[in-house]
């Protein structure tokens, strides 16, 4: 509620500055006239955030197998651990829009660099996530299960793996944001669809009542990512929510 009327009063002196010029509507288009541009060209932002969305999940999807898979080969092996998370911290220094040119010369204008530019910047917060998670797994519960027999694997199933869940989930929270905004990114460079594409043309047109609808379009849809996260970590970690059922 606190934050829903936040929203409100925010809307309103919006309105009110727009309302009483001054802001002149050009610079600055009115919370109504935004939401008339998004009425208008519903189908449009529909058709394009379903590409925007597809790209996002796509990427994200291979970001996170890629993570995971690192961050075990990484655990396992201490030497591997040493010598690639350099590599990984270096890997987000490279700021996107400097290798999407690169992603687009290389596989054309269609989604195959889209999805690999969502894969290339959310596979870190997941791999970094596991590995926090697999590192902090208390030592005695380790100890514990090999004083009864368990290899490797039994370890990683029973205790690693589900000690790292919290990790995991913090990590795919902002993989799932950086997946949306990197997607729309993309789009800017180059291809023939997505909300990055619709956001191009109407800033070349000045319109700013459209541009302001897309952005909001952006935050929509980067929200609903992050609340189906939500959604697969309480059924996958209901133990971890029960004071929220409460």
């Amino acid at each position: 509620m606190p934050a829903i009327a936040a929203i409100i009063i925010l809307l309103a002196v919006w309105q009110f500055v727009c309302s009483a010029g001054i802001v002149p509507d050009f610079m600055l288009p009115s919370p109504v006239d935004v939401a008339k541009a998004m009425v208008g060209d519903a189908g449009l932002l529909l058709h394009h955030s379903r590409v925007t969305l597809v790209e996002a999940v796509c990427g994200l999807a291979i970001g996170v197998l890629a993570g995971l898979i690192i961050a075990i080969l990484m655990d396992m092996f201490d030497l591997l651990y040493r010598a690639n998370y350099p590599i990984l911290v270096i890997t987000q220094t490279i700021p996107t829009i400097a290798i999407a040119p690169l992603m687009v010369l290389w596989f054309g204008y269609e989604m195959t660099p889209k999805v690999i530019l969502v894969a290339l910047a959310t596979f870190f917060p997941i791999a970094v996530g596991l590995l926090d998670g697999f590192r902090s797994v208390d030592e005695d519960s380790l100890n514990l299960l090999r004083s009864m027999g368990a290899g490797k694997v039994k370890l990683f199933r029973y205790i690693k793996f589900p000690s790292a869940l919290p990790h995991f989930f913090s990590g795919l929270k902002i993989a799932a944001s950086y997946s949306i905004v990197t997607a729309v990114v993309s789009e800017w460079l180059g291809g023939f669809q997505g909300l990055g594409i619709y956001m191009t043309k109407v800033k070349k047109a000045y319109a700013f009542d459209k541009l302001f609808a897309v952005i909001i379009v952006i935050s929509v849809v980067s929200l609903l990512l992050i609340f189906a996260v939500r959604v697969i970590e309480r059924k996958s970690m209901p133990y971890m929510h029960l004071d929220e059922e409460h």
